[in-house]
């Protein structure tokens, strides 16, 4: 009827989205797929008849998001907190690294701070008792320095190992000494020179006497020796804690495999 198309004519001319300017609201973006299934259906003698079961095994298949597409929003709490504590690691790591370079705070220290961390490092330790396992003449002192030595090489072994399977590198760019080479010590976790300091501390505390003054400056030692890794920015606060557990392990687990004076005697008259 010529009526209901002028009015049908009069609101498209109304439409506000009929309007120039609004006109990319009505089109389906560029590379947009076109739908697949609509309320009408297709007539003519191109259209085929859809099977009910296709269009239940698309929307299956729809569902069923790949892993890698798939956006993790709620973070479990152990993940949360482990990566809280390891950004506090590195913070704190990097502010007592104050020796880390030639153009730190305590710069001028830095060659100080390095000499106190070499009295725990292994190659004077072992030639160290090497010497005196030459020079002693008592069964007694053979057998502590025999163990010792055992210590020692474990705990290089154990560093080594501990570190080639880890990978950590340390807060700071800075590399290995000559010295951390000949020991494989070149990663960061965990830090061998506060292993084994806490180790040989242990280990004297425990076979040794001493008066209470060398008793405390030989736990004061142990402990400067891990902060002047820190300081010298080698190895984060996690790598010298988990150094010290190690240690004490390391001297448990030599405390249950001690060698007796005659295992000790017949090791060293076959060296």
């Amino acid at each position: 009827m010529p009526g209901a198309q002028s009015r049908a004519r009069a609101r498209d001319r109304n439409n506000v989205l009929n309007r120039a300017e609004f006109l990319s609201l009505n089109q389906p973006p560029k590379g947009a797929p076109e739908p697949r299934s609509s309320g009408r259906k297709a007539s003519g003698p191109s259209a085929q008849p859809s099977c009910p079961g296709d269009g239940a095994r698309e929307r299956r298949q729809s569902q069923q998001l790949p892993e890698e597409d798939c956006m993790q929003l709620n973070p479990s709490f152990k993940g949360i907190a482990f990566n809280s504590l390891l950004a506090i690691d590195i913070c704190m790591s990097k502010r007592l690294g104050v020796c880390a370079g030639r153009a730190a705070s305590w710069a001028s220290a830095r060659s100080m701070v390095k000499l106190i961390g070499i009295t725990g490092h292994g190659i004077p330790w072992i030639g160290g008792t090497i010497l005196c396992l030459v020079k002693s003449s008592t069964l007694a002192g053979q057998e502590v320095l025999m163990n010792l030595l055992l210590a020692l090489l474990l705990d290089i072994m154990t560093v080594a190992g501990m570190q080639k399977l880890i990978k950590r590198r340390g807060p700071f760019e800075t590399s290995p000494s000559p010295l951390d080479y000949l020991t494989m010590d070149i990663y960061a976790f965990p830090a061998g020179h506060a292993s084994r300091a806490a180790m040989v501390s242990k280990f004297f505390l425990s076979h040794l006497v001493l008066a209470v003054p060398l008793r405390v400056l030989l736990v004061l030692w142990a402990l400067c020796v891990g902060l002047s890794r820190v300081m010298i920015g080698r190895h984060h606060i996690t790598d010298v804690l988990s150094g010290f557990v190690i240690g004490y392990f390391q001297f448990r687990l030599v405390e249950l495999v001690w060698m007796s004076s005659n295992t000790c005697q017949m090791l060293i008259s076959a060296w």
